[in-house]
């Protein structure tokens, strides 16, 4: 059985879209958020939100934050929509995860908690689309996340863009992005129960 094409569904989507729509985009920091707005730019009016609770380090989470808004001020590729910060919501959705591995049920529960907030606040604020950066990086599930945004489509009744931005060397790219804006890159997802955390602790 082939595997779903999410890269092929999402430029389908863009293309059938038409003019003026807009995309509550949620990014997970600025190099990764690089290579997908320079792609949806061309197709929506493109708004990030910076909602990353799961970066449990609050001085890293500013530091990423800020270079999220720098990329932005920097390109005038996509406007930004603050949200408020507080890690305990991702203490809350890992209870009882905190063991699990790397990629695992940790890891799912992280993204649902991310995509739902981003689903809801783009029906309160009447965007047409929602969608994640998360699917640029090579560690992260593309089945798992547009499994989510399907299942949050029909909650919130707002549509979910089809991704997976590593496709056509989307990761590639969004270290070639980060590199000539001298983002800030860096080496693990930001959660404390991270394997990288506990192989440099």
């Amino acid at each position: 059985m082939n595997k779903p094409d999410y890269n092929k569904r999402m430029l389908e989507m863009c293309a059938a879209a038409g003019e003026g729509k807009k995309l509550l985009l949620h990014s997970c920091c600025g190099p990764c958020s690089s290579r997908c707005i320079e792609t949806l730019k061309e197709y929506f009016s493109v708004t990030v939100l910076f909602y990353n609770p799961n970066i449990t380090d609050p001085a890293e989470y500013e530091k990423r934050k800020a270079e999220q808004i720098r990329f932005l001020r920097e390109t005038g590729w996509a406007d930004f929509l603050d949200c408020g910060y507080d890690r305990q919501e991702f203490f809350s959705a890992a209870k009882g995860l905190e063991g699990e591995p790397e990629g695992g049920a940790r890891c799912y529960a992280c993204y649902k908690l991310r995509l739902e907030y981003t689903a809801r606040l783009a029906k309160e604020k009447g965007f047409d689309y929602f969608c994640s950066t998360l699917s640029v990086s090579p560690h992260k599930n593309a089945a798992w996340l547009n499994a989510i945004g399907e299942e949050l489509q029909q909650k919130y009744g707002i549509a979910w863009l089809y991704s997976d931005f590593k496709k056509q060397n989307g990761y590639l790219r969004s270290v070639q992005l980060a590199d000539r804006y001298g983002l800030y890159r860096q080496n693990y997802c930001g959660c404390v129960f991270s394997d990288w955390t506990k192989q440099h602790s």
